[in-house]
């Protein structure tokens, strides 16, 4: 009997079967919490810059219903990621040395099987108003691409040989959320990708990039005990500082990039108050939790660039005066 609850304490599905059992049911704040909405800003920013990109490239033929399917379809990825790593790290005990704040599984709210599967009622919605977005263009090899998505979106924690827990997680976020999100919101809405939308979705890439970064430096020292090889584990915590601070800081090229056609992209530059502070705390911090305040403000400050950015852009075409013929 001893021997039998010893290997369900050293079980980590048991171990959260016990949590579950004791801790109080789950409200409505804690499923909110369970979101993450402050990653949500990683899931707008792509779509805005891509929108802006589209209006810039082909004035009065951009679609905002489709921009707004493209908005529904990343956020709807975002928060099926969020609760997907909350159900695989908790199942795998990751989360039992979490610093950052209590997640469902891992502190026993809710039976791990319901958060995978509101994970899974995610996806499928994204994978529906994508499937709208290939019937609505007609572009039906965008399917491919959704199909991609999600699965990396599952398996980053999930299954057998999550790629997150092999130093890949910040490959995967530029491509999907920066990349694939970016071009693909300019795709559905004008049928061809502009030169200046790589620059956009290569900013954006890295603002995610710099996001996963700092929370994995917050979670280094409890990642190491979990066996989770974060690319902050891999290179140490110095070295993984400074590539937080090159990502965070190197979109602003892209500023002075946009500046040299559209002047009033500079405005983006604002963006610094809340980068900089970001950067600054990240390098300086001696305690995990200092760096939820760098996290806060460097996915607030990457919504605020793409936001500044985006006006910057399509403020003067939209109110640049019709000329008759």
């Amino acid at each position: 009997m001893a021997k039998q609850k010893q290997q369900n304490l050293n079980n980590p599905t048991q171990r959260k079967r016990q949590a579950v059992a004791k801790a109080a049911p789950a409200t409505f704040g804690d499923w909110i919490e369970g979101a993450r909405l402050r990653t949500l800003p990683l899931a707008i920013v792509p779509v805005v810059l891509g929108t802006a990109a589209a209006i810039a490239a082909a004035p009065g033929e951009y679609h905002w219903v489709r921009a707004l399917a493209a908005l529904a379809v990343a956020l709807l990825l975002q928060i099926g990621v969020n609760f997907a790593n909350d159900y695989s790290d908790g199942v795998r005990g990751t989360d039992d040395y979490r610093v950052g704040p209590p997640r469902l599984t891992g502190a026993g709210k809710v039976e791990p099987k319901v958060v995978r599967n509101v994970a899974f009622v995610c996806f499928g919605l994204a994978a529906l108003v994508g499937l709208w977005l290939c019937f609505t263009t007609g572009q039906w090899w965008l399917a491919a691409v959704g199909a991609v998505a999600i699965i990396a979106a599952w398996f980053y924690t999930g299954g057998k040989r999550p790629y997150g827990y092999a130093g890949l997680g910040e490959l995967f976020v530029f491509i999907f959320f920066g990349l694939v999100a970016t071009l693909g919101t300019v795709y559905v809405q004008v049928l061809h990708i502009p030169s200046d939308a790589w620059i956009f979705a290569i900013a954006s890439g890295l603002f995610s990039c710099a996001v996963l970064m700092v929370n994995n430096i917050r979670d280094i020292a409890q990642d190491r005990l979990a066996g989770k090889r974060t690319l902050a584990v891999l290179v140490g915590e110095r070295a993984a500082k400074v590539l937080f601070a090159i990502m965070a800081l190197l979109p602003f090229v892209a500023t002075f990039m946009a500046g040299l056609i559209y002047p009033r992209a500079l405005f983006s530059l604002f963006a610094l108050m809340l980068i900089v502070p970001a950067v600054i705390i990240t390098l300086t911090a001696k305690t995990p939790k200092e760096l939820i305040l760098a996290l806060k403000l460097t996915s607030l400050g990457a919504l605020a660039w793409a936001l500044l950015m985006a006006a910057g852009v399509v403020l003067p075409i939209i109110t640049a005066p019709v000329l008759p013929y």
